[in-house]
């Protein structure tokens, strides 16, 4: 398959990829992507043409690869129609939930409340992932002295402790000046996972900026040389002219650590959750998916992630397989 350009997106060839987080925001990084549809993946699929819709929701870190697998799978199924909102990973489980779509991407595991209202609604589901991430911390160009920073800074940084934060009440040798802060909303997945392996459960900073438009977080940050914000590796890597990256206890997230685990504690798998129901009786929507695990890992490696073993997808295949 062809190397997959992330660029400025529109709908191509029948399959539509509609972004819109909670609220009327866009949760979508630059108002979508656009490319040239590749026929290479057309090659390789069957030659069957199907007709029908499809329909997601979820974690905005994992739109850039299913914007890429839209973008792919449009060459292949140009009459399928496949809307994917970005309305967060909480706000797509809602979703799920209530029946809305038959698949939804999540930048963390379901929680044990979701699952239990999937289980009263009826909706028998399956956890399938697609590619690892590296939550990035950063912060704007200008900060000299902020770019590493232990796990321990980050807390103190990032809890709240009812005091006005600045910079040298982390290091003395740092700046007098104020910290500003922006941080995915509280239905993104990074949101809970930063909540997990960094506050535990604490409160984050009541001064915090949070939305669930990354882009709006990349501005923020590089409009104000006393920022820093969170969010995931491909966003960095798609704003790194105009962000720094931060070390985590001396490392930097890069494919490498990312994928060898030394990125800790902030890497994360990426996943998609489908409705068992709708991969037995939508042939569109079990085809979908099956191209989506058939090309994750080269997505994701084109967007700025990290694929998974390839037996992962392999053992992924079967599963949905069995769901049939």
């Amino acid at each position: 398959m062809k190397k997959w350009k992330y660029l400025t997106m529109t709908a191509v060839m029948g399959s539509a990829l509609m972004l819109g987080a909670c609220g009327g925001e866009s949760a979508q990084n630059g108002n979508g992507t656009e490319t040239n549809a590749s026929t290479d993946a057309g090659q390789e699929a069957s030659d069957e043409k199907l007709q029908g819709s499809v329909a997601g929701d979820g974690s905005s870190t994992v739109a850039p690869i299913i914007e890429a697998v839209v973008e792919e799978y449009a060459g292949t199924q140009p009459d399928v129609k496949v809307s994917v909102g970005v309305s967060g990973t909480g706000g797509g489980f809602e979703k799920f939930i209530a029946g809305e779509t038959d698949f939804s991407n999540a930048s963390r595991n379901i929680k044990d409340e979701e699952k239990a209202k999937l289980e009263e609604a009826g909706i028998d589901f399956t956890e399938l992932a697609l590619a690892y991430d590296g939550l990035s911390v950063v912060v704007n160009p200008e900060n000299d002295w902020a770019q590493d920073l232990t796990v321990e800074q980050l807390q103190k940084i990032w809890i709240e402790d009812g005091t006005e934060k600045k910079w040298s009440d982390i290091d003395p040798s740092w700046p007098d000046e104020k910290i500003v802060f922006y941080s995915p909303g509280t239905d993104s997945g990074t949101y809970d996972y930063f909540d997990e392996v960094i506050l535990d459960g604490a409160d984050l900073v009541s001064a915090a900026t949070l939305s669930e438009d990354d882009n709006m977080l990349v501005q923020g940050v590089a409009g104000d040389k006393n920022a820093i914000g969170f969010f995931g590796y491909a966003y960095y890597l798609e704003n790194k002219d105009k962000l720094q990256i931060v070390k985590i206890n001396g490392v930097e997230p890069t494919n490498e650590t990312i994928e060898a685990g030394e990125y800790t504690p902030l890497s994360r798998p990426l996943f998609t959750y489908v409705k068992n129901s709708a991969m037995k009786d939508n042939e569109a929507a079990y085809d979908f998916i099956q191209f989506t695990l058939e090309n994750a890992g080269d997505m994701a490696e084109a967007v700025g992630y990290v694929r998974l073993p390839e037996e992962q997808y392999t053992e992924g295949l079967k599963t949905l397989e069995g769901l049939k």
